[in-house]
């Protein structure tokens, strides 16, 4: 373990801390970056095997929530709607595609095929515009909004909505209104595989460091504010937690009922899924997992957030000892949460 660089919190985070040096030692990850924040400061910053501050990794699925909190900035700007349609945008794509609201593209209850099927050549374009173009080939898979099936093409298509409404690239809008403003200097969207020249993959292409995934947390807790300075509006970042999946059929064993063991169905906003529920039916829990390993969480409940950073090994043990980061990054929240409570019972504050 190296890099410790927490500042004196009062918490005690020494099972999370093990918890993940753990997962390193048996080799499932070859090292990574663990930051805890609580009411705008951190409470925990360290780094783990041969990872450091300014180590940079694959985040996979964790991008999600970054790519939506973007195009939740070209809709604060009033140039796009949540509500608004793909035909609205691309009058080629007409039918039942075309009535496909932005809103279930970012919430994976669009009808389109989560990825591209097998037999299919892999989305390898580009530009999104071209990308968009092989997605609009695929028949709808069921009606817009009857059905919640997790994936990446959807946002592919949010994606080029934004860069239509916006008049630039993605990668553009990204930088201007989202990394600027919170100073993510390591963090951007890239291909998923090697080659150059390939449009990014919003669902699945990210890279980022712990330090820049802390700062998006660290705006989002303070519901679209950051260093003084208002990023996103407070009414975009309710519209990301808010449940978008509604009547739409879940099928058993999705991501929130394996690690929550969850009977609600409004498991996802946009881009970022709701965890736990409060009394009211608002998201108090909400989190961005990565079947690589990264874990972003935001527990309302403690004004407490964390960003777990790391990839795994994928020529090491995971595979057959049955780790499965997807799932068992969560765990990392758990303690976190249980170190507060603990502190906060210490210290005198109400029980949570």
């Amino acid at each position: 373990m190296s890099g410790d660089t927490s500042s004196p919190s009062g918490f005690d985070f020494s099972a999370v801390v093990r918890l993940v040096q753990r997962w390193v030692d048996e080799g499932y990850y070859p090292g990574a970056g663990l930051i805890i924040g609580r009411r705008g400061q951190v409470a925990l910053e360290r780094y783990f095997g041969a990872y450091t501050p300014e180590s940079e990794e694959f985040i996979a699925s964790a991008g999600k929530w970054l790519a939506s909190a973007a195009i939740a900035a070209v809709v604060d700007r009033g140039l796009l709607s949540w509500d608004d349609t793909v035909g609205q945008w691309l009058p080629e794509l007409a039918g039942q595609v075309g009535d496909i609201r932005l809103r279930q593209l970012l919430s994976h209850t669009s009808g389109l095929e989560p990825q591209q099927p097998p037999g299919r050549p892999d989305d390898d374009h580009q530009t999104l515009a071209e990308s968009v173009a092989r997605i609009a080939t695929l028949p709808l898979r069921e009606p817009p909004g009857t059905r919640f099936r997790y994936g990446g093409l959807s946002m592919q298509v949010a994606g080029r909505l934004a860069e239509l409404a916006a008049e630039r690239s993605f990668d553009e809008l990204f930088s201007r209104w989202l990394a600027r403003p919170l100073g993510l200097e390591h963090t951007r969207f890239t291909p998923v595989d090697p080659a150059p020249g390939h449009t990014p993959k919003l669902g699945g292409g990210a890279r980022s460091n712990a330090r820049d995934y802390a700062r998006f947390l660290s705006m989002i807790a303070a519901r679209g504010s950051f260093a003084g300075e208002r990023v996103l509006s407070q009414a975009a970042v309710d519209e990301l937690e808010r449940d978008q999946v509604g009547a739409a059929r879940l099928e058993p064993g999705e991501f929130v009922e394996r690690v929550r063991a969850a009977s609600h169905t409004g498991v996802y906003g946009l881009g970022v899924w709701r965890e736990r529920l409060d009394a009211s039916g608002r998201a108090s829990q909400l989190s961005s997992p990565s079947w690589a390993g990264t874990y972003p969480w935001l527990d309302r409940q403690r004004d407490l957030y964390g960003v777990l950073v790391a990839h795994v090994d994928l020529g090491g043990p995971a595979g057959p000892s049955g780790f499965n980061p997807f799932h068992s990054s969560a765990s990392v929240a758990d303690l976190a949460a249980a170190a507060v409570d603990d502190a906060d019972r210490r210290a005198g504050e109400p029980r949570r």
